[in-house]
């Protein structure tokens, strides 16, 4: 079957009752970038950009942003 990897963003934004551009705005990251790795879109996650969304969400387990799921 496979594995591929899940970013949570959009959920997480959501529970905080932020939205996409709202995150993008407070954390310093593309718009384009976050949409990119919600959809499943980008191939490479820098780890920079984890950082930064982990620290805007107040996010201490980088497993609530990032999960392996089957495809």
């Amino acid at each position: 079957m496979g594995k591929t990897i899940k970013v949570n963003i959009m959920e997480l934004a959501s529970k905080q009752g932020i939205s996409l551009t709202e995150l993008s705005r407070l954390s310093n990251v593309r718009v384009a970038t976050l949409s990119e790795l919600s959809n499943g879109k980008r191939k490479r996650i820098e780890f920079d950009h984890i950082r930064k969304i982990a620290e805007t969400l107040n996010i201490n387990d980088i497993n609530e942003i990032i999960s392996i799921v089957d495809k």
